[in-house]
């Protein structure tokens, strides 16, 4: 008697990476201090500078080494009323090329009356070949703080590794309030190499990334503009009902990370994880 072969695909679906964290943290007499976490699968999250205190630090770690087509993470973090939270990576996130299924990355970010969030997750780097889907969904009370910055990095041009085609959806949601206050979706399918080279998208750079404040203010902008004859990239800085918005394009990731850092670090809301200047 021969056993039956499962097909591939059920071969392919069984060796994907599968990670997920749900983070509540909550805030007393003592600080910020960790409420519930949840890990499970590839997705881990560490707390190395102690366990409560004004702002808790979070350092995410993926111990599948980087993410492939098929391959999904979720994460869900809750800061509670008056607690304060600062969310990064260990290491830059790799997108590896697929064969088929996309990779999905889901994040959900919730805080209450006087919480504060930094969401500074290190870059997200897109090889050739890539198919990324990413929701990142933010729930924020009324008197809230969120810092949202998020890098993508489209090849390692340092190593000659170009990303010429491929596919990437981004698609974020914020409410303030239960009522929408931001929304964009970013589609780039196919020739993605071609579509980053013409001026109006990104001006043949390689790297790009944007800076979501609420609150955001004309004194947040001032601050990012007076930087700008420092920047190695091209930044564009805004602001409208209470929220500051920077764009950055980059020639690659290296120039992008100088200039992140510095637009981080002029707005002020958050230290700067130390693993950002390692």
């Amino acid at each position: 008697m021969v056993a039956s072969v499962p097909p591939y695909s059920g071969i392919f679906a069984g060796n994907r990476a599968v990670g997920r964290i749900a983070l509540t943290i909550k805030a007393d007499g003592d600080g910020s201090h960790r409420h519930k976490v949840h890990e499970h699968g590839a997705l881990r999250v560490r707390f190395p500078n102690g366990a409560s205190r004004a702002t808790l630090d979070a350092v995410m770690v993926n111990t599948a080494g980087g993410m492939t087509g098929g391959d999904s993470f979720d994460i869900d973090i809750a800061v509670g009323d008056g607690a304060g939270l600062s969310v990064t990576t260990a290491a830059a996130e790799k997108i590896y090329r697929s064969l088929g299924p996309d990779t999905a990355i889901n994040v959900k970010l919730a805080v209450g009356d006087g919480g504060v969030l930094a969401w500074l997750p290190q870059e997200t780097i897109l090889f050739d070949r890539v198919r990324l889907t990413r929701h990142i969904n933010a729930e924020l009370a009324p008197t809230a703080r969120l810092l949202l910055a998020e890098a993508i990095v489209f090849g390692r041009s340092a190593m000659g590794e170009l990303l010429t085609r491929g596919h990437f959806f981004d698609h974020w949601r914020v409410r303030v309030g239960g009522k929408l206050a931001f929304a964009e979706s970013l589609r780039l399918d196919g020739a993605i190499a071609d579509k980053l080279a013409q001026r109006a998208v990104g001006h043949a750079g390689v790297a790009a990334a944007s800076v979501l404040k609420i609150p955001g203010d004309d004194g947040d902008v001032a601050a990012v503009r007076a930087m700008d004859h420092d920047f190695a990239g091209e930044v564009g800085v805004s602001d409208w009902n209470g929220i500051m918005l920077a764009r950055l394009v980059a020639p690659d990731g290296a120039a992008l990370r100088r200039d992140l850092i510095g637009i981080m670090t002029a707005l002020g809301d958050a230290p700067l994880p130390r693993l950002w200047l390692n």
